[in-house]
């Protein structure tokens, strides 16, 4: 209906996933009704989300049971939010320890020192407080999101976090925001506010996190629900994802660095500002992200 190469280009991504996802959907689903041993034989060994899903909703009473066609729709948004904002995290994560190297060592020799060699269990794993300090800091500057939009349901009285002086020089102390109105969220915004974080709020600093954190960002009533950061939003439509995005960006750090050292390249990478930032070289529409990557003279062979 419409020519537009961008709105074409949308409707071929969206065709595309809605294939594939029900190309997987029909594989999950038929190992799940010839047994036990044909999902083990499946990828993930029936370990992964999809099995479980649909093994859920099998046992599912039928109120509670998800028709086929919900159960689609619920894949293509564990791609879209579960895959590119933590693959985005991650490169972030490596681009800033590529300009850090002394970070870098300093993480590297954490990793080492706790797994000796051999794989960490979960428990090592999310009490390394330097790797933790990394992703937390960098989800606090670079949140793959920079912001979202919400709808209001009704009219509704909206409170100033701090008093704002109006045109007509009065004191505005809060808003009020009609039925149906598009609000803008600044996820980042309010990730990087000076008056909770400082003024160095805009300055990646892994360090901040390893001292309690001032009573400036605890006292801030941020509503996230991560670190007092909007970075996995808040409240009923918060990010159902974020601690198994934490889990995962720790695991692939560690499995990284234990093996490989980063150093940028000479290619200057932008990041474009989409639904979920990602990065480019030069003009290019398709993400990419360079680096120098050589191996760990440390490393253990696998």
């Amino acid at each position: 209906m419409f020519p537009h190469k961008g709105v074409q280009q949308l409707k071929s991504i969206v065709g595309v996933m809605h294939e594939r996802s029900l190309e997987i959907f029909q594989l999950k689903k038929q190992a799940l009704e010839q047994g036990d041993e044909a999902v083990a034989h499946q990828v993930g060994e029936g370990k992964d989300i999809m099995s479980i899903l649909l093994k859920a909703n099998v046992e599912a009473s039928q109120e509670d049971k998800l028709p086929e066609e919900e159960i689609l729709a619920q894949m293509s948004t564990f791609i879209l939010a579960g895959m590119d904002t933590t693959s985005t995290a991650l490169s972030i994560t490596l681009t800033i320890l590529s300009q850090h190297p002394e970070v870098q060592e300093k993480l590297r020799n954490e990793i080492l020192e706790a797994s000796k060699g051999e794989p960490l269990e979960y428990d090592a794993l999310v009490s390394l407080p330097y790797l933790d300090a990394v992703c937390r800091e960098t989800l606090r500057l670079y949140a793959p999101v920079a912001q979202v939009f919400r709808e209001t349901r009704e009219d509704v009285v909206m409170p100033l976090s701090h008093p704002i002086r109006g045109v007509d020089g009065k004191t505005i102390h809060e808003i009020f925001v009609p039925k149906d109105t598009v609000v803008a969220v600044g996820l980042l915004a309010s990730n990087r506010n000076k008056a909770i974080w400082g003024e160095d709020a805009e300055e990646w600093k892994p360090e901040r996190w390893l001292s309690p954190l001032p009573g400036s960002v605890t006292g801030s009533k941020i509503p996230g629900i991560y670190s007092n950061l909007m970075t996995f939003l808040g409240g009923g439509r918060a990010c159902i994802g974020f601690k198994f995005s934490q889990l995962e960006m720790k695991v692939v750090l560690c499995l990284l660095l234990s093996k490989f050292t980063f150093a940028q390249s000479d290619k200057k990478v932008n990041w474009v500002l989409s639904g979920v930032r990602f990065p480019t070289v030069g003009n290019s529409p398709k993400p990419s992200m360079p680096l120098k990557v050589g191996l760990y003279k440390g490393a253990v062979p696998a």
